[in-house]
């Protein structure tokens, strides 16, 4: 097995391991997993909904993201990727694919064998589990956005969602808690909280004019972190980032 080869997969250990501690063993087993590393555009699609995805896709760089699409034309983001992350895990598990996944940003990604994955899973239960809890916290980050949407006010709504790429940012090694760069558009992120590009970049101003954010560009500052937790309804427990260490042994 090459340097590059475990280079390539170390997002994946990392995230898993976030979860589940593995042995060598387990680290072993997913170095040794095959795969095909291709650079993708802003705007390619992983999968499309309706596909039988041949690949589970570990994201090594840039960003993706999940939607929908009603039959009206209408997108609904529901959620946001970023670096190792495994981004169609479940419409691989599930055999069809029921929504898209789609570059955000130009990035690489592997594409591995949905069965060397499934393979891996069983043969080694701590990756099995630690891919269980993978998607467990994407349900449980798909609730918080139900909620998020369907009864929070837009200052809330917008603020809730800077908080959380904050400290998902801050996980990943691509920011902090205070500042970072937002990987949206204001029209993507009016997708992601069911309001117009207009309503979103007015909502933006009033938090700016309210001194909870400041705006370079596409860096966000948060100024008071404690302040703006509040006001966002941001309760990050749904994260589960201390998963590893309330996970059962």
């Amino acid at each position: 097995m090459s340097q590059d080869h475990e280079f390539t997969l170390a997002p994946m250990v990392r995230k898993l391991e976030h979860w589940r501690k593995l042995n060598d063993g387990d680290k072993k087993a997913v170095f040794a997993l095959p795969y095909t590393k291709r650079s993708l555009g802003a705007g390619q699609h992983i999968v499309w909904d309706g596909d039988k995805p041949q690949y589970t896709t570990l994201l090594l760089s840039g960003f993706a993201y999940r939607h929908k699409v009603a039959g009206n034309g209408g997108r609904q983001i529901m959620s946001i990727h970023m670096k190792g992350d495994i981004v169609d895990l479940q419409n691989s598990l599930l055999g069809v694919a029921d929504h898209n996944v789609q570059m955000l940003t130009n990035g690489e990604v592997a594409l591995i064998p949905v069965a060397a994955v499934l393979e891996l899973s069983f043969d080694h239960p701590n990756v099995g589990q630690a891919m269980w809890y993978e998607t467990l916290v994407d349900g449980s980050i798909f609730r918080e956005w139900l909620l998020n949407v369907g009864r929070r006010d837009a200052r809330t709504r917008i603020g809730h969602l800077l908080c959380e790429f904050a400290m998902r940012m801050e996980m990943a090694g691509l920011g902090n808690q205070v500042e970072y760069e937002i990987p949206i558009t204001q029209e993507q992120l009016a997708d992601a909280v069911s309001l117009t590009p207009v309503h979103v970049n007015r909502t933006l101003m009033a938090l700016e004019a309210d001194g909870l954010i400041r705006r370079n560009k596409r860096v966000i500052h948060i100024t008071d972190w404690k302040k703006m937790a509040k006001v966002a309804d941001f309760e990050p427990r749904y994260l589960h980032i201390d998963a590893r260490q309330t996970a059962p042994a």
